[in-house]
């Protein structure tokens, strides 16, 4: 391999993060626990990025060393992030798995207090697209799928965890 070309790797994803439109974190995950380490690191780069971005047009952006693609819907701002030499289209496939998984689970009701009461929903969709900056899925439906053992897009996790207590009471009645 060339000396100055980047060793292929996996992990792809360094961070992934949703904002509402006055900046506030509704949604974070760091990958790399060396990119940013402390609370008040990652909402600085948060702010910076979030200040370059919310009023342009365009998708990608290059801030801080990192790749970043970006997309709005309504009150939120979906973030992925990934390194300089990040394949743009991938982090892009992400993004849009994300995006539409959203869609699919929120039912076309992508805003902040819709996905703020599916929080933990929100959670599941993004622990099924990247697991540790490596991406496992990139079709919305395959993501919502997934979840048909407690479906995503009818039970929180609440509901599961209320049908999981009542299954181990029957077995323990029996």
């Amino acid at each position: 391999m060339e000396s100055g070309a980047p060793e292929p790797s996996l992990y792809t994803v360094k961070a992934l993060f949703i904002l509402d439109n006055d900046d506030n974190r509704l949604l974070a995950k760091y990958y790399d626990p060396k990119l940013y380490p402390s609370m008040k690191e990652q909402r600085n780069f948060e702010k910076h990025v979030f200040n370059k971005t919310h009023k342009t047009d365009s998708e990608i952006a290059f801030l801080e060393g990192m790749t970043i693609v970006y997309k709005s819907s309504i009150d939120l701002f979906l973030y992925v992030v990934g390194s300089a030499n990040e394949n743009e289209l991938m982090l892009m496939t992400v993004l849009n798995c994300l995006s539409e998984s959203l869609n699919l689970m929120l039912r076309k009701n992508v805003e902040k207090r819709s996905l703020v009461e599916n929080l933990d929903g929100v959670f599941l969709v993004v622990d099924e697209i990247v697991d540790g900056g490596v991406i496992l899925e990139s079709d919305p439906q395959q993501v919502i799928q997934k979840g048909d053992d407690s479906p995503l897009s009818e039970q929180s996790v609440a509901q599961v965890l209320q049908s999981a207590k009542e299954q181990i009471k029957w077995s323990i009645l029996k």
